[in-house]
This record gives structure tokens, sequence and C-alpha cells, in this order.
């Protein structure tokens, strides 16, 4: 099968090689060795003649594995996927517990991994991956289990999905710049309340929301945020079960 037959491009729907035809370099040894270059270096710093060296090979031996840069993307963004687990859930009403755990979990990869904010959105066909259709699959059965159907169990996970990797892209590209400036977090907030604070002078209600958050610390003020958000979607969730409590 040649790239132009491929229904869609994707590492994930071409044919892998044949036992005999697998050179010394695997491909789990190029997706470890791009997610330690990624968490080091972040997105730009990706190429796949730099992973060559970094290897001790050259390009031309990675292109035995993956065509080019998009399904190295797809394989290094599943591969972080697989460190996620689905909680088990004996007891139908704690369904709303194992969602936050699970949505919490996806943050803290995200954030373990901040490169992924620059590549979430643009892997189209990342959801063809095994590990990530192992976490759709155990999500939707945790769902069906907890009394939800299975097109309201695949609404809730898209719509959760969707609340997360929003919420925590955004973060995780603000923390990736930090690093780059080599500021704290907690320098970075109190300039950008003071340069706020002086230009939302004229207007009350930004001007209270802005002196609220003066000496409050930032990581806990994202974490209440992403809280906040992900309580509200549950609640929607429960509501439209029809949850009493």
């Amino acid at each position: 099968m040649t790239a132009d037959d491929q229904p869609i491009p994707s590492v994930w729907t071409r044919p892998q090689r044949g036992r005999r035809d697998q050179p010394a370099l695997s491909r789990d040894q190029i997706v470890a060795e791009a997610i330690r270059l990624l968490d080091a270096e972040g997105i730009d710093a990706l190429s796949m003649r730099k992973l060559g060296t970094r290897l001790g090979a050259g390009a031309t031996s990675l292109y035995r594995h993956v065509t080019n840069k998009d399904e190295l993307i797809e394989l290094v963004l599943d591969e972080v996927y697989g460190e996620l687990r689905v909680p088990t859930v004996d007891d139908s009403a704690a369904w709303r517990e194992a969602v936050a755990q699970s949505a919490h979990s996806v943050r803290t990869m995200i954030l373990r991994h901040p490169w992924t904010a620059s590549v979430l959105g643009a892997a189209g066909t990342a959801y063809l991956g095994p590990n990530l259709m192992r976490l759709s699959e155990d999500m939707l059965a945790m769902l069906e289990s907890a009394g939800f159907t299975l097109e309201e169990a695949n609404h809730a996970l898209t719509t959760v999905t969707a609340y997360v990797i929003g919420m925590t892209t955004a973060e995780a590209a603000m923390l990736t710049m930090l690093t780059r400036s080599g500021r704290t977090e907690t320098e970075w907030a109190e300039q950008v309340l003071e340069a706020g604070r002086q230009a939302v002078a004229t207007y009350p209600r930004l001007s209270a929301l802005y002196a609220a958050h003066i000496g409050k610390d930032p990581q806990r003020t994202r974490e209440e945020d992403f809280d906040h958000g992900l309580d509200r979607i549950l609640d929607g969730l429960a509501a439209a079960r029809g949850d009493k409590g």
C-alpha cells in the first residue's frame, strides 16, 4: 500500500513492516527518545534529524518507521496517553468521582508533558491510537455501568474531554512560556496582576476580580478554577440523568 492508497494519512492506517523487514532501531526506541527530547526542549526542538542524532542513527533510519513528523507526533501522543488509567467503579453512584479522577489524570499528564498543548488540536487522527482507544472504551464502559446509555456516555466523554483539553492546554502553554522566561509563576502573576490592576482601574467589576487575586497562590488558583468548571459540567451531567442529592 502506498501513501496515496491510504484512506487517511496516519501511522495507524499504514501497515507495519513485516518482522524480517524491521531495522535494528525499533519504533519503541524512537518514540521513547522523542518524548525525552520533547519534555526537555519542547515541540520546536523536534526534528527527524535531531532525533536521529540523539539515537545515534541517521534520519533515514527513522523514516523506516514513520514517513514524516506528523506520524511521529501521533505515536508520541498515544504513548503519553498510555500513562493513564480509568478508575474502577464498583458502585454506579460513584461515576462522578471516577470521571473527576480521570479528568485530573489527563490534566496532570498534559502538564507533565507541556508540549502536548501545541499538538493535541492538530493531531486529528490521534483518536485512532490504541492507548487512546482503550481509554475511550474504558470510560464509555464505566459510564454505561453507571446507567448512561452509550450515546449519553459518548456525549459526556466528549464534553469532559473538550473541557479538560481546553483548560489545560492554556495552562501548559503559560507554564512553557514561564520556563523559557526564567520567571517563577508567582513572579509572573504579581507582575501581571499589578499591570492589570492599573489597566482596569475604571472598570469596577474587573477591578474587584483583580483585587481578589492579589496575594493568592497562582497554582492554587489554577487548580480551583479547573475544579469549579469541572464540577459545573458534572452537575449538568448529573441533572440530565436525574440524579438526586
